[in-house]
């Protein structure tokens, strides 16, 4: 049964559904930021620190650390990014649905008031028939 309402419940509903896909990718996201920061702080670990050699070779393994801590610096930036990109993901994915809950919580409510005033007329059309087979009876018996 079509209402006032039933448009703009399909109209919440994709809506509720584009914020799942956005939490969805959010979480994909974070999940690779994490990932990364995993593999960089791995790498750095590999890194060995020379004991001895020439200067040159132990200020270019001290820029690469640097390099790597550059790089963990900013996995760690991009995982905190994501964690707030989650966050605000689930925040209007919350309010799809409720705004989704809401607008078919009164298409329900809007077609059981037409299926109440339905059975109403079905009642007074039953009551209506009933009296004119009761008044045919009467005329047919006087």
């Amino acid at each position: 049964m079509k209402t006032r309402f039933t448009s703009l419940v399909h109209v919440k509903k994709n809506i509720m559904q584009k914020s799942e896909r956005v939490l969805q990718q959010a979480n994909i996201n974070l999940k690779k930021a994490q990932k990364a920061l995993e593999e960089s702080l791995a790498y750095l670990q590999n890194i060995s620190l020379p004991s001895h050699g020439k200067i040159a070779q132990l200020l270019a393994n001290r820029t690469l650390m640097d390099a790597q801590r550059a790089i963990i610096q900013h996995n760690q930036e991009w995982l905190e990014y994501t964690k707030h990109e989650v966050q605000e993901a689930k925040e209007q994915l919350k309010k799809d649905m409720i705004e989704y809950e809401k607008y078919k919580y009164l298409e329900y409510e809007e077609i059981q008031k037409a299926l109440k005033e339905l059975k109403i007329q079905e009642a007074r059309d039953l009551d209506e028939v009933a009296l004119m087979t009761y008044t045919n009876k009467n005329k047919e018996a006087s």
